[in-house]
């Protein structure tokens, strides 16, 4: 059976981090810091991704800490989880993007690294990226949520995450597809969440996920079946928790097999004691402060982490 936590994570570090306006379109969650000239916004993504990578090392998890290059310009890089998956059989997935400066992060040299300098094994590339010929997307594990031990796949619709594309991808890696709507409040209207990874976490035991957010009742309530049906002691958080990424988080596992579960000090501090309290029943948390990544890129620590489940060579 897959796993559904591993302990070896590839992270981008950023070359000439910013604000993306191409993504700012349909990710609310990015803001302008005024005052923040180019390079001080990048220096401090730096910086906050090397702490982070030192938290996560520090407890034992391997990360395999990939450069950007300064060309051509992917100021969305340290995001990628969205672009690659790995999957315990050697198969890698690419998917389509939504903003066309975010596909240049796509780096097939980042495979060989993997073969050539951890000993892990691709067996095929799964390329799902012509969808973005007909204006569809998929963004990886942010737009879907997956329980690998189950084999269900969660979506949220949006512009991100298309219905055929997933559909797709859960009949090529064999999963039941479980698909929603979720959205948050952007001057006084309702507007699709853009990636379902940012209100919905899937860990070994417990799903923290966003309720809230699914305005249709009946859709909310499959959702809260599927999954307790499968196993998952459901931990909610607000709409409010959630604009401070308190859903995206993900359970990792230490080279000694302990769970962790990651996320950012923002995070961290919207939960209240008794979610604190529930989730350290499964395991510890570990977090570390993202806030210009988080501000200027709208994603937070599980947008950071691509979860490598590839087999030993």
């Amino acid at each position: 059976m897959p796993r559904q936590t591993t302990s070896t994570l590839l992270m981008i570090r950023p070359e000439g981090f910013r604000m993306n306006e191409q993504t700012a379109v349909n990710n609310y969650y990015q803001k302008v810091l005024d005052g923040l000239g180019a390079d001080k916004v990048s220096e401090a993504a730096e910086k906050e991704f090397d702490r982070f990578v030192d938290v996560l090392q520090n407890k034992g998890v391997q990360v395999v800490v990939i450069q950007d290059t300064p060309e051509p310009s992917t100021p969305d890089a340290v995001f990628p989880n969205n672009w690659v998956s790995f999957h315990h059989d050697g198969r890698v997935a690419l998917y389509p993007m939504f903003a066309e400066n975010r596909r240049q992060e796509r780096r097939e040299d980042i495979f060989d690294e993997l073969k050539n300098h951890y000993g892990l094994q691709v067996n095929e590339i799964i390329d799902f990226t012509e969808f973005e010929d007909h204006s569809k997307y998929l963004e990886g594990t942010g737009s879907m949520i997956l329980d690998r031990a189950n084999r269900i796949a969660y979506a949220a619709l949006s512009e991100r995450t298309d219905r055929r594309a997933f559909e797709l991808f859960c009949e090529v890696f064999d999963y039941v597809g479980v698909i929603f709507e979720a959205f948050q409040n952007v001057e006084g209207e309702r507007k699709p969440i853009y990636h379902t990874n940012v209100m919905m976490c899937v860990a070994n035991h417990f799903a923290i996920v966003c309720l809230d957010s699914i305005d249709d009742p009946d859709e909310r309530e499959m959702l809260t079946q599927t999954l307790r049906d499968s196993g998952k002691e459901i931990i909610s958080i607000t709409e409010e928790q959630t604009q401070r990424f308190a859903g995206n988080m993900l359970e990792v596992a230490n080279t000694e097999g302990k769970p962790l579960l990651v996320m950012s000090t923002s995070a961290f501090e919207a939960l209240e004691k008794g979610q604190i309290d529930r989730i350290e029943k499964h395991c510890e948390i570990v977090h570390s402060s993202l806030d210009t990544i988080e501000a200027c890129g709208g994603g937070s620590a599980r947008c950071m982490m691509a979860e490598v489940f590839l087999p030993k060579i």
